[in-house]
């Protein structure tokens, strides 16, 4: 049985280079920083084995560099993998800095890049089959673009609702369409609700329906009141 070795150290490849399997889902990811530092945006595209879209993510992080930014797209890449059961995944970046220290030929000094390179290491070890390639910045526009339209979608407030789709046919219209309670509890899909912000707390207009002790994520989105 043929046993592949998972060190970083002194490799020209990420884990070596065992065989690669014929079912690989492809990451593109991507970083974006205006400023550099500045408001900054990463982007993770992922398909299937036949091609086919899987996930698209686009998220703004606030203030931080591009390199900050590109460790952002990988993390999100292999927490997403993990998550939706991945094991054989080959990720895509331009960033020549990301690829060649999380393949052990450039040292980590900064400190801001530091425990993402240790996560992104830990969650690489986690599957069975990870290579981490680059690319010139052409093969990688979907990516570039998805993570620039992330940054075009903040406000002054340095907040943006997640661009997330996936590739599911039509999943992109759906995502648009206001689902019902009922839907929301046996689906465990997201639903949208009116709250006010009054003193140092939001108040729901309606029941959530939520186990006491759940925890939930939040997107808000402040609505002007109107003047009398």
């Amino acid at each position: 049985m043929k046993r592949h070795s998972k060190s970083f150290a002194h490799r020209p490849r990420l884990f070596g280079e065992p065989e690669r399997p014929a079912a690989l889902h492809t990451a593109h990811i991507d970083g974006a920083a205006r400023g550099n530092p500045g408001p900054a945006s990463y982007a993770v595209i992922v398909r299937r084995p036949d091609g086919s879209l899987l996930k698209e993510i686009g998220k703004y992080i606030g203030r931080a560099t591009n390199n900050v930014a590109e460790y952002y797209g990988l993390v999100a890449a292999l927490d997403f993998a993990a998550t939706a059961g991945i094991a054989h995944l080959r990720v895509l970046s331009d960033s020549e800095l990301l690829v060649r220290q999380m393949q052990g030929l450039y040292k980590v000094k900064n400190v801001d890049l530091r425990p993402l390179f240790e996560r992104a290491k830990k969650l690489a070890a986690g599957l069975a089959y990870f290579s981490l390639e680059h690319v010139r910045r052409e093969l990688n526009r979907d990516a570039d673009r998805l993570a620039n339209l992330a940054l075009d979608r903040t406000d002054s407030h340095s907040r943006i609702q997640g661009i997330e789709r996936s590739g599911v046919p039509a999943a992109a219209d759906d995502a648009r369409k206001p689902i019902t309670k009922h839907q929301a509890k046996t689906r465990g899909d997201a639903r949208r609700i009116r709250a006010r912000y009054k003193n140092g707390a939001l108040h729901p207009a309606e029941p959530l329906d939520l186990p006491d002790g759940a925890d939930v994520d939040l997107t808000i989105h402040p609505r002007l009141r109107e003047k009398p």
